[in-house]
C-alpha cells in the first residue's frame, strides 16, 4: 500500500478519496465502541470505519486531522508506541490486514502527530461485518448496507484479468526465446511435434494469447520481454529471500525474478536448489535421497501462485527460503469457494482462467484442482509434515513447507507401495492422508470407503473385536521403522502384555474394578477377551476378587505374593489352555 504525506492527505475528499478523518484531539478514537450503549454509536469506532472502508473498496482512516477541508492537523496520542499492536488487533478482530503508520507536522520535534490506517479493498464477492452488520458510510453515519448494494456485491464475478488486452502492448514486446520455450512445452505435453514449427504469431493466436494486433495480459506475463513486463506489471515479479535462521527479520540474500514466466520458473528453481539439501535413505533395498525441497512441489506452489494471484494488487510473489523451511506468499486470497479447510475437496475457479489454461496445456501446472493434490501427495509421501496454509486470509495466501523428514520408515513404506503399482493405480492423496491418520494414532480414519480399500489391498491391518475395532499400519512399516515393540503394542494383546499392564496398576493402587482394567487395555481386547484373561489369572491365584458382577474388585493373589517365579509358568499354562479351546 502507498504511504501518503500530510500534504497529500490535506487535499483529499472524504467521499471521493475513500478517507475518514477524525480529529482525535479530545482523546483516542474508541477501538471497538465498547463504551457506547447504542449500536449506531458503537459503530463509530476504528473497527467500524475499517469495516466500512474495506467494503467501499479500500481507503484510509486518518486520526489527528480535522474533517473540514482543507484538513488541518489537530494531533493525536492514539496508540502512541503501540501502532503494531493496533494493526494486529484490527486483523485479529476483522480479518482485514491494514497498514498503520504515523506522520508528524514537525518531524524534527515530533509534534503534530497523525495516525494513518491504510485499509485494503475487500475481495470480489465478499463483505465484512462489524457486530454481524455489513457497514457502509453514508454522510457522517455508518449504516447497515442496503439490500441492493449487498446483493450486487454477493453476485460479483471476478473478471479474467489475464484475457484482457494489455494497453500499449504489441507483438514486438514479446520475447522470442520465451515463445520458443512455450511452443516446445506445448508440443511435448500435447504430443504434437508440429506445433514447434508454427509461426510465433500463429502459435500465440491458437492459444488465444493474441488476437490480431492485440496482446493479452496473459501473453505479456508468460512470454513478454522482461523490460516491458517491468514497465506495465512490476507486481508480476517473484522475490526470493534467503535467511540462515527462521528468527531473522532481515534476509541474507535477495534475488529478483522479472522474466517472462516460461523462463522465470526454471531460473527460480535453480536459485532455490543451490541451497537445497537432502536426507539420505540407505536401508535394505531402499537407496534414495529425499530432498529438503521437492522440485515438483516447489514448482507447483509457484505455478499456482502465478496463475491464481490477484494482479490488481501491487505485491510481488515472495518466496522465503530457510535451511529447512520454505514459504510462498501470494497477493490475493483463495479463489472463490475455496478455503483452508476445503483446499483438497472443492474444485478451484481460476482467477486468471486464460493464463491457467495455457499453463495447463503446456504441462506447467496440473489440471484445475489437481495441483494442490500433488503438493500434499508428494510432501506426505516423503514422510514430511503436511503443507501449512493456516496463515492465509482473504488478502494473502501463505503456503509453508517444512523440509524435516519426520518419518523415514513411512517414506520407504509408501514408496514401496507406489513402485509396485501401475501409473493409473497409484495411491491418491486421500489414500496417503488416510495412511497418515492411522500412523498418527487415528484408529478409525474418516473415510470408510478408503479405509476398506486400503485394508483389502493389505496396506493397513484391522484389529480388535466388535465395537473395539481399530486400524494400524502393517507389520512391514514397523519393520522398516525398526520398532517391532510398537507393532506388538499396537496389535491385539496376548496374555503377557495384559499382565504387564495390570501388574503395575495393582502394585501402585492395590485394587481395581473391572472398568479400571478395561480402560487400561483400551481397544486392544474385547470385553470377552479381557474376561477370559482375568479368569486365567484368578484360576492361578495371581488375582483374587471380592464382590460380584459389576461390584467385583480385583487384588493381587496369593500365588503372586508367595512365589514370583510361578508367574510365567502359570501364564504359559493359561495361554495354552485358551489356544486349545480356540478362545484366542
Amino acid at each position: 500500500m502507498k504511504r501518503y504525506t500530510l500534504a497529500e492527505l490535506q487535499q483529499m475528499r472524504e467521499s471521493e478519496d475513500h478517507v475518514e478523518f477524525k480529529k482525535g484531539e479530545q482523546g483516542n478514537v474508541s477501538f471497538n465502541g465498547g463504551d457506547k450503549a447504542k449500536p449506531k454509536d458503537r459503530r463509530k469506532c476504528i473497527l467500524g470505519y475499517v469495516t466500512a472502508l474495506c467494503n467501499e473498496g479500500g481507503g484510509r482512516m486518518v486520526i489527528g486531522m480535522h474533517d473540514d477541508y482543507p484538513h488541518k492537523v489537530t494531533g493525536t496520542k492514539q496508540n502512541e508506541n503501540s501502532l503494531g499492536e493496533l494493526e494486529s488487533n484490527i486483523y485479529r478482530d476483522t480479518g482485514i490486514r491494514p497498514e498503520v503508520y504515523e506522520l508528524f507536522e514537525d518531524e524534527a520535534n515530533k509534534t503534530g502527530r497523525v495516525v494513518v490506517i491504510e485499509i485494503p479493498s475487500r475481495p470480489i464477492g465478499k463483505v465484512y461485518k462489524f457486530e454481524d452488520v455489513a457497514l457502509m458510510r453514508v454522510g457522517e453515519d455508518l449504516l447497515p448496507m442496503d439490500d441492493k448494494v449487498l446483493l450486487s456485491i454477493l453476485q460479483e464475478q471476478e473478471p479474467d484479468f489475464s484475457e484482457q488486452f494489455c494497453d500499449g502492448a504489441t507483438f514486438d514486446d514479446l520475447d522470442p526465446e520465451a515463445i520458443k520455450v512455450m511452443k516446445e512445452k506445448y508440443a511435448k505435453k500435447q504430443k504434437n511435434p508440429t506445433f514447434k514449427s508454427l509461426d510465433d504469431r500463429q502459435a500465440l493466436s491458437d492459444l488465444h494469447l493474441i488476437s490480431g494486433n492485440k496482446v493479452t495480459n496473459a501473453a505479456v506475463l508468460l512470454v513478454g520481454k522482461e523490460s516491458f513486463i517491468s514497465k506495465v506489471f512490476p507486481q508480476a515479479k517473484v522475490m526470493l529471500e534467503y535467511r540462515n535462521t527462521e528468527a531473522q527479520i532481515h534476509f541474507d540474500n535477495r534475488l529478483q525474478f522479472g522474466q517472462p514466466f516460461f523462463i522465470l520458473i526454471d531460473k527460480l528453481w535453480e536459485a532455490i536448489n543451490l541451497r537445497n539439501g537432502s536426507v539420505p535413505i540407505r536401508e535394505e533395498s531402499y537407496i534414495f535421497d529425499i530432498p529438503f525441497f521437492n522440485e515438483d512441489v516447489i514448482r507447483e506452489l509457484v505455478n499456482n501462485a502465478f496463475a491464481h494471484r490477484d494482479y490488481r494488487k501491487n505485491s510481488e510473489i515472495v518466496v522465503k527460503q530457510y535451511p529447512t523451511r520454505l514459504e510462498v506468499l501470494n497477493a490475493g486470497g483463495f479463489p472463490n469457494g475455496v478455503t483452508v479447510d476445503t483446499l483438497l475437496t472443492v474444485p478451484s475457479t481460476p482467477r486468471n482462467r486464460l493464463l491457467a489454461d495455457v499453463l495447463s496445456k503446456t504441462g506447467i501446472v496440473e489440471r484445475s484442482g489437481q495441483g494442490i493434490d500433488k503438493i500434499f501427495l508428494l510432501t506426505l509421501s516423503e514422510g514430511k509434515p503436511e503443507p501449512d496454509y493456516s496463515k492465509s486470509d482473504d488478502f494473502t495466501v501463505i503456503a509453508i513447507l517444512l523440509a524435516t523428514v519426520k518419518d523415514k520408515a513411512f517414506a520407504m513404506y509408501v514408496q514401496g507401495i507406489q513402485d509396485s503399482l501401475p501409473e493409473d493405480k497409484k495411491l491418491t492423496v486421500f489414500e496417503v492422508m488416510a495412511l497418515c491418520e492411522i500412523r498418527d494414532g487415528q484408529k478409525k480414519p474418516s473415510d470408510k470407503a478408503i479405509t476398506h480399500k486400503l485394508e483389502q489391498m493389505g496396506y493397513i491391518e484391522k484389529h480388535g473385536k466388535t465395537n473395539a475395532i481399530y486400524y494400524i499400519l502393517p507389520r512391514r512399516y514397523y519393520e522398516l521403522a525398526g520398532d517391532m515393540a510398537a507393532y506388538s503394542l499396537a496389535t491385539d494383546w496376548d496374555i503377557n502384555q495384559v499382565w504387564a499392564v495390570i501388574l503395575p496398576f495393582l502394585q501402585k493402587y492395590g485394587k481395581a474394578k473391572r472398568a479400571d482394567l478395561a480402560k487400561i487395555v483400551g481397544g486392544h481386547l474385547s470385553e470377552k477377551q479381557l474376561r477370559r484373561f482375568l479368569d486365567i489369572f484368578k484360576a492361578h491365584d495371581f488375582l483374587r476378587t471380592e464382590g460380584e458382577k459389576r461390584n467385583t474388585v480385583y487384588y493381587l493373589g496369593d500365588s503372586y505374593t508367595a512365589n514370583n517365579s510361578l508367574i510365567n509358568k502359570a501364564i504359559a499354562i493359561g495361554l495354552k489352555e485358551l489356544k486349545e479351546k480356540g478362545e484366542i
